[in-house]
């Protein structure tokens, strides 16, 4: 490698986010031809880059507003001790990703003291969905903002937030998601008129397994009641399998169990259709071609909050088709009677199981982009430090 060392400061608070980083990072050496040293938060796969995490970064992997309130001594103290191991370390770029309550709060800091430090935020946040005046306050302390969806840029422009460039979807290009499309394609030629194989995915988080399988279980009762017999798959990750088992064990039917991400795509490779919990695995299965419905429950204070969310969908298909692609049920909402008509409608060969998949095709091309998402980043993250150097803004 030639020139001087790069210094680059990194935070991620998800394993998303630190796979999200990892990539980046190793894009970011071959593009720049120069070796690069990391200082910050982040997880095994910015481990193997040289990154020593400040902390393990699973303690600000937190989701919804009681998690936060929670923790928040504990965050608090982590968030002055990344700023301070940061500004100690004067890189050369600080590139934040996802897990907003912390890396922001990290970046405004470090802004403090080090005001032409140029500030890259990878993963938009959800200011489209609510608090929307995050946007333009995010200036202050934002260089630039990769996003991972296709809309956000002009959602940023519209919201006066910082110059924001559409860089890809790492699912978008996934072997593993790629592989199971093309499997569901040669599937789908000989569709049968039955459904056979219904995919659950309750989600990882506890209370979300805990409030959908009950439900979901409801609903299979329903199909069968109606005379609909299938195969019933369900994957998880592997610190939920006993919790799965557990509320699963009382169902008139046993579903097959598949634990940890392999055997997850295998599962996708094998479903007709998906009940599943609203998150980033909607997106999944749009990608993979596996038509589906969204369930979710929220929490009381999600429940408070409602009327300021400004998003018309919940769902990631539906906002980057921009149109209703994906049926959505929340909360009292959920009926399984509903669900169990949507499974029959979408695992078998209808006009509504055909409009899906024309929907997904749609979300698949929007998604499309020239540049692997990593190689992207890294020339706007060079061009960010070249025109630093060379006084250009």
């Amino acid at each position: 490698m030639t020139g001087a060392p790069l210094t680059v400061a990194i935070v991620a608070g998800e394993s998303s986010g630190d796979l999200l980083g990892a990539d980046l990072i190793a894009a970011l050496k071959v593009e720049s031809g120069r070796q690069i040293a990391l200082v910050g938060v982040g997880g095994p796969a910015l481990s193997e880059q040289g990154l020593t995490s400040l902390f393990h970064f699973s303690e600000i992997a937190i989701m919804g507003f009681v998690a936060v309130v929670k923790k928040l001594p504990r965050l608090l103290s982590l968030i002055g001790r990344t700023a301070d191991a940061i500004i100690a370390a004067r890189p050369d770029v600080l590139i934040i990703i996802d897990s907003p309550d912390f890396t922001h709060r990290v970046a405004k800091k470090v802004r403090k003291a080090l005001p032409d430090l140029p500030v890259v935020n990878y993963v938009c946040p959800s200011v489209w969905a609510w608090k929307e005046y995050r946007a333009p306050a995010m200036r202050a302390y934002v260089d630039h903002v990769l996003a991972v969806l296709p809309f956000e840029p002009e959602a940023m422009a519209r919201l006066d937030g910082p110059p924001t460039t559409y860089i890809g979807h790492r699912l978008r290009a996934l072997p593993e998601l790629l592989q199971v499309r093309e499997t569901l394609i040669e599937r789908r030629r000989g569709m049968v008129s039955e459904v056979s194989n219904i995919l659950l995915l309750p989600g990882s988080r506890n209370h979300e397994i805990r409030r959908l399988l009950p439900i979901f279980g409801e609903t299979i009762k329903v199909l069968a009641s109606r005379g609909t017999h299938c195969r019933l798959l369900l994957a998880t990750v592997p610190y939920q399998q006993e919790s799965v088992r557990e509320l699963t064990q009382g169902w008139q039917q046993q579903p097959e169990i598949f634990v940890g991400e392999a055997a997850k795509w295998q599962a996708f490779a094998e479903a007709d259709v998906a009940l599943a919990a609203s998150g980033t695995v909607l997106l999944e299965l749009a990608l993979a071609g596996i038509p589906t419905i969204s369930t979710y429950k929220t929490d009381v204070l999600i429940r408070m909050v409602l009327a300021r969310i400004k998003a018309w969908s919940g769902a990631l298909p539906n906002l980057i088709a921009d149109y209703p692609v994906v049926p959505e049920y929340f909360d009292e909402f959920i009926r399984p009677t509903a669900l169990a008509r949507w499974l029959e409608r979408l695992g078998t060969d209808t006009p509504d199981r055909a409009a899906m998949l024309t929907g997904f095709q749609e979300v698949f091309d929007r998604m499309a982009t020239e540049r692997a998402p990593g190689e992207h980043g890294a020339a706007i993250i060079l061009d960010l430090l070249h025109n630093k150097k060379t006084g250009h803004s």
